[in-house]
């Protein structure tokens, strides 16, 4: 659980120095970098989460003694725990974020979705229910709520994967003593 902890953190603090750098480089204040943010962010968050999860998932299998399997199971359990810390503790900083460090972020991501809507030839009723839907779910509350769900879904499909590749059967022939 330690260790499981361990990694989830470091990817959630990662993941939130990530932000941050966006944040000073100007690219959360300006609607016209807000598409090379969002790449950034989510190609950078990704390989933060696979890395992390990676190396959490192999930290616990060098925890059980060879002589004990670490089968499948045993290896997504520790990815998805990885998943859950870091789904937490990002969830809080999403919420410190929006709330307290760039409240105006809401805002900007807004006008960038309703551009994209209007560059689609949406207008009129469907635009404003589209802002009024977005603006809803970019509060800081729901956004958290979002951002807890959505990451932990990821993190434990990463998990399904990566357990694939780090589990490590038991021993055919326990080694006698």
């Amino acid at each position: 659980m330690k260790t499981c902890s361990l990694y989830g953190f470091i990817s959630a603090l990662a993941g939130a120095f990530l932000a941050l750098v966006l944040y000073f480089l100007g690219f959360h204040s300006d609607v016209t970098k807000m598409a090379t943010a969002q790449w950034v962010g989510g190609l950078g968050g990704t390989l933060i989460i696979v890395v992390c999860i990676t190396l959490g998932v192999r930290a616990r299998r060098a925890e059980v003694p060879a002589a004990e399997g670490f089968g499948y199971g045993r290896a997504l359990g520790a990815g998805a725990m990885v998943s859950l810390v870091l789904a937490l503790l990002s969830a809080v900083f999403n919420y410190a974020y929006l709330a307290f460090i760039d409240p105006g972020y809401p805002d900007v991501m807004i006008q960038y979705k309703m551009d994209q809507l209007q560059a689609k030839g949406i207008s009129g009723a469907q635009l404003e229910q589209a802002e009024k839907y977005t603006r809803m779910l970019m509060n800081p509350v729901p956004a958290t709520i979002i951002t807890l769900v959505y990451l932990f879904i990821l993190g434990f499909i990463i998990s399904l994967i990566v357990a694939i590749f780090l589990k490590r059967p038991a021993p055919a022939n326990p080694p006698s003593l």
